[in-house]
């Protein structure tokens, strides 16, 4: 937009102000009238139906029906334009990338799932993820140069010193030290990289059980256990990008292991990760003990465990509980969270009874005592942490009326 960006308290910074308060609340509410917004931001009618018309030539609202059955003319109602922006979010595991594209409003417009088995190189990584997201591009009806920005998860973290991949050598191809160069060319939008499991804290704490809390921790359990760290209502992510990695933290109840990233695991991993419900189960003479990947098996059996009150089920479930308190009693004790999130389906394929039980045993073994909950946000939570991180980025940029 025209102009120039102004000093704080100047006409055109205020006037950019109101307008992203604005946004913001139209987002928020829906849609609104201009009584309404006036009333919620305090501007003056006058004031607010400037801040509409403005928004409304800059393509960043749109007029939609009017509220009927009251006393005099009927109140146009407003929303924001979905169209104003587009934002992608990538999910990559070693079995596939799952792409999305949201628009503006935070709306999911297309998706696509490419699977990826087997080993790959950096050059494939690439095609990989411009395939995923021209799939969901496409299933939008969109061009890849519609999206303003990308954000990627991925397990393990990039390290910001080398821009190599750390904490994840069971993700083939990802690890070459050009990687982040390579994706840099091949696409045309801003690219930011975020380890899964703070993004599924984003999730959490934008749409989800963490909504309105500044520090917590969230434990994620699927195919490996790992952690997110809010703190001050940020996201703590450590000098190597690696805090959080929780699944290599040495715990009583389990051996000590050595050379933790060459074995791709440690302690509390062995002790409550999604691998340790079938042997568990075995050991208990529970059958059948299903197969497959670790974490349907480890859900399954958590969920069968759940609806039993007494017998192995319930011992299954109590010892669980227990290895997954062990670890969270390190955590807590150092970070002092409000709350704690359990989230991933080795978790909450439990449900209240495996919440109750780890906020039992963690009262025991821990002098802090957080208040545990179950996470809200059960679909696609990475997926959708990704498209919430790219589209406060992108809703910062689409949003500036001060230019």
């Amino acid at each position: 937009m025209a102009g120039s960006a102004g000093t704080p308290g100047t006409p055109s910074v205020l006037r950019a102000m109101n307008d992203r308060a604005a946004l913001d609340l139209l987002l928020a509410h829906g849609p609104l009238s201009r009584t309404r917004i006036g009333k919620l931001t305090g501007l003056s009618k006058p004031t607010a139906s400037q801040l509409l018309a403005r928004l409304e030539a800059a393509g960043l609202v749109l007029a939609t029906g009017t509220i009927e059955g009251r006393p005099g003319p009927n109140a146009q109602l407003y929303v924001v334009n979905p169209g104003a922006g587009y934002a992608a979010g990538l999910d990559v595991t070693s079995e596939r990338i799952l792409a999305a594209v949201a628009d503006v409003t935070g709306r999911t417009v297309g998706e696509y799932e490419l699977p990826t088995p087997g080993r790959r190189p950096a050059q494939s990584v690439v095609r990989q993820v411009t395939d995923a997201l021209d799939g969901a591009v496409k299933a939008a009806g969109l061009a890849r140069d519609d999206v303003r920005r990308i954000v990627i998860g991925t397990p393990g973290a990039f390290d910001p010193n080398t821009g190599r991949l750390r904490y994840a050598s069971h993700l083939p191809g990802w690890h070459s030290a050009g990687i982040l160069d390579e994706l840099a060319a091949a696409l045309p939008m801003p690219v930011e990289y975020e380890n899964d499991v703070n993004l599924v804290a984003i999730a959490e704490q934008r749409l989800g059980a963490a909504r309105g809390h500044e520090d917590f921790v969230l434990l994620w359990n699927e195919e490996g256990l790992g952690a997110a760290l809010v703190l001050g209502g940020r996201l703590h992510r450590g000098w190597t990008g690696g805090a959080g990695e929780v699944g290599f933290l040495p715990v009583p109840g389990a051996p000590l292991v050595r050379q933790v990233t060459k074995a791709n695991s440690g302690g509390y991993q062995e002790l409550a990760g999604s691998q340790a419900l079938p042997k568990l189960a075995r050991e208990l003479d529970i059958r059948p003990v299903p197969s497959g990947p670790h974490a349907e098996v480890a859900a399954a059996l958590v969920q069968r465990a759940a609806a039993h009150d007494d017998g192995p089920h319930r011992q299954l479930l109590q010892t669980y509980a227990t290895g997954l308190a062990t670890g969270l009693a390190s955590l807590v004790s150092v970070l002092d969270p409000e709350l704690v999130v359990l989230s991933g389906t080795s978790l909450t394929a439990g449900g209240e009874p495996l919440r109750a039980l780890v906020q039992a045993e963690l009262e025991e073994l821990a002098a802090s005592r957080p208040r545990l909950v179950l996470g809200d946000v059960h679909e696609h939570p990475v997926l959708r942490g990704a498209l919430e991180s790219a589209l406060a980025a992108t809703r910062d940029e689409v949003f500036d009326t001060s230019r």
